[in-house]
């Protein structure tokens, strides 16, 4: 069998996990690529691979991600099988649209977002993605969305669940926790712009089968977490909430973040002055800025933080359903480490826990296993093959069920 050439876009912080991973998977695939529109950025992370000792085939290339045409002539160019996209949420549209043309197979790690819209009608794959399902199907393609940790992995743990514990699900609520420490005295761990948009808009949680809003930080709890401990969590919109629901329509589906209270006061500030806008305004002097790009500017560069961060991270699923009538719950769940995954791969945690998950896809979709050749969520495929896989790859699966706590 021909080994799929493997095609990067994106040069930020997931982007590096990406690469590193690849390369420490290279035998699994053929050719290896990434692309940015700066270049320069991806020439950084191939100047890193070097320095960790991996010598396969690591070629960079300068890259207009919004140009549908553009994505599509450099897939041909380089004769990519798979595209693994870890841009910009903005791009997705246009990455799919070009692998659909060239055929090839296509892999994201979050939602699609336009730059001029925030927290749309509700399902938020509706908008965009699912709406290419057909034109999938008829390229023949694959098509995975939501890769990363939240959406991906998670959604990999409710299917765990349906799977293996229950015959039906009651609830998941869905667990992020980061338990780590930057050292700054402000800072997002992912792309600002994508951090801030996530948060200014309503709360949309699928409960008793319907949708409901509710404000940022408006519902919040503590969770008592292996590793980390007790933590307060707030009930937040999220991706894996929208496919999630659709796959589970009489089960309720939550998603919580943590929060420190540092972060809480600093975004209710930003956001009450009106800089988390998306919508352009004019300086005194005529300038035209659109207030969330300038907040984005002033912010370290998540990927800047990995040489400091110090801490863990605990994410994970706790499924309520029923087996045989009795009901029952699991916790099933991942612990990262910051400063382990900086001396692995040179990136923090979260950037590492986002980026080892859509490279065990693409190896799966290499071997054939995930190779569906039609437009698929993370828990619309078979859970087993990617946990396991994930486990090899640095990302282990825990679970508390009657047995205790163990590894899945």
């Amino acid at each position: 069998m021909v080994k799929k050439n493997v095609l990067i876009i994106g040069a930020g912080g997931v982007a590096q996990v990406v690469a590193h991973k690849a390369a420490q998977w290279a035998a699994e695939f053929g050719d290896l690529h990434i692309a940015n529109r700066t270049q320069g950025r991806a020439d950084a992370i191939i100047d890193g691979l070097r320095a960790k000792g991996h010598q396969m085939p690591f070629t960079s290339h300068a890259l207009d991600a919004m140009n549908a045409g553009e994505v599509e002539a450099l897939i041909r160019k380089v004769d990519a099988g798979i595209v693994i996209n870890v841009g910009t949420a903005f791009v997705n549209m246009t990455v799919l649209e070009g692998c659909i043309r060239a055929g090839a197979a296509y892999i994201d790690t979050a939602i699609h977002e336009d730059p001029a819209k925030i927290c749309e009608t509700p399902p938020w794959y509706g908008n965009y993605e699912w709406k290419r399902r057909e034109d999938v199907a008829q390229a023949g393609i694959t098509a995975i969305l939501g890769a990363g940790f939240d959406p991906g992995v998670v959604n990999a743990y409710a299917r765990l669940a349906e799977d293996e514990y229950f015959d039906s699900i009651d609830s998941i609520d869905i667990v992020d926790i980061n338990a780590g420490s930057h050292g700054r005295w402000f800072a997002t761990n992912f792309d600002p712009e994508i951090n801030f948009r996530e948060f200014t808009g309503q709360v949309y949680s699928w409960q008793n089968g319907e949708w409901r809003t509710n404000r940022m930080f408006e519902v919040g709890r503590e969770w008592d977490l292996p590793v980390v401990g007790k933590r307060k969590a707030y009930l937040s919109g999220h991706d894996e909430v929208h496919s999630l629901s659709a796959r589970y329509p009489d089960a309720d589906v939550r998603f919580w973040m943590g929060f420190g209270d540092h972060y809480i006061n600093v975004f209710t500030v930003l956001k009450n002055l009106g800089l988390l806008s998306e919508q352009p305004v004019r300086t005194a002097e005529g300038q035209e800025v659109v207030p969330l790009k300038v907040v984005k500017a002033v912010l370290p560069d998540p990927a800047s933080l990995a040489p400091d961060y110090e801490g863990k991270t605990c994410i994970g699923d706790l499924v309520k359903g029923r087996l045989d009538g009795k009901p029952g719950e699991v916790f099933i769940y991942n612990v990262a480490d910051h400063k382990e995954a900086f001396l692995e791969v040179g990136s923090q945690g979260i950037s590492y826990t986002a980026g080892v998950p859509p490279v065990a896809a693409a190896i799966l979709v290499a071997r054939g296993t995930w190779d569906v050749r039609k437009m698929a969520n993370v828990e619309d495929l078979p859970a087993r093959p990617f946990l396991d896989l994930l486990g090899q790859m640095g990302l282990p699966t825990r679970v508390i069920d009657a047995a205790g706590d163990h590894p899945i």
